[in-house]
């Protein structure tokens, strides 16, 4: 795990992505400041705004959908009061930033690897492309409910093979899984599986991938308030049932590690 510190980032851009349904959803913002040389994708942070009052106490957390010497940058959609006074953020703003956090996702360059992804779960594989020394062992599988320009995915397919399916109706949902269980199949044996995305989105990887016998990890999303241990908001159950933190034991777990 890498060294965690915290310390104060400016607001380089905030740039909103694509349509939806409702417009102004969905950002990629870029913090600039130094120190991040050291991150490993699928780690996350905690963000601050310094504006932040009292009534909203807590950071928020974000996986690193990039990280260099220069600063860090992350992609979300709009889902609350935190996110929503994100995204009204201008450049010079400043940011309390306590990370990198948590442990990454596996790095084999000599594996075939399938990126999963569930909507803003796309993230962590950002910065995982990005970096990755051998992107011909790279594929991406991406489940998405809104529309694709929303999603920083055109930049991930310019580079990689990609494959995005589209959830418009409850009626997709059979389709999706059957598709996501057949491109676990094709990594068995000797394959690796990456996922981050939803709690019902893991939970059908991680059935297949069990089922299966696929080396997979899994990235979990749930709510965070301290990101470092402390709160114990964000515990889940191990494969033999007693209960971690997210934060500092994860996010990303082994799939036979972990209940979902």
């Amino acid at each position: 795990m890498t060294r965690r510190t915290c310390r104060e980032l400016t607001v380089g851009e905030l740039t909103p992505l694509g349509q939806s349904e409702r417009p102004g959803e969905f950002y990629r913002l870029r913090l600039l400041g130094p120190g991040f040389g050291g991150w490993k994708p699928g780690q996350f942070v905690m963000l601050r705004p310094s504006s932040w009052d009292l009534e909203l106490l807590w950071g928020r957390p974000f996986s690193l959908a990039g990280a260099d010497a220069e600063g860090i940058s992350v992609f979300f959609q709009v889902v609350g009061r935190g996110t929503k006074r994100l995204a009204g953020l201008a450049p010079g703003d400043r940011i309390s930033v306590w990370g990198p956090l948590g442990n990454g996702f596996a790095v084999e360059p000599g594996t075939r690897t399938l990126m999963l992804a569930g909507g803003v779960g796309l993230a962590p594989f950002l910065g995982y492309a990005a970096t990755h020394s051998a992107p011909g062992n790279l594929e991406l599988l991406f489940a998405h409910r809104l529309p694709l320009s929303c999603y920083p995915y055109a930049e991930m397919a310019a580079r990689l093979r990609a494959e995005a399916i589209h959830e418009a109706t409850p009626a997709d949902l059979p389709r999706i899984i059957a598709r996501i269980t057949e491109k676990i199949a094709e990594y068995a044996p000797g394959g690796l599986v990456l996922a981050c995305g939803p709690t019902p989105f893991l939970r059908t990887v991680r059935q297949a991938a069990l089922d299966l016998g696929v080396r997979t990890q899994v990235s979990l999303e749930n709510r965070m308030a301290c990101g470092v241990g402390a709160c114990l908001g964000c515990v889940c159950r191990d494969g033999l049932g007693h209960h971690v933190q997210v934060c500092t034991h994860g996010p990303v777990f082994w799939a036979g590690d972990v209940q979902i």
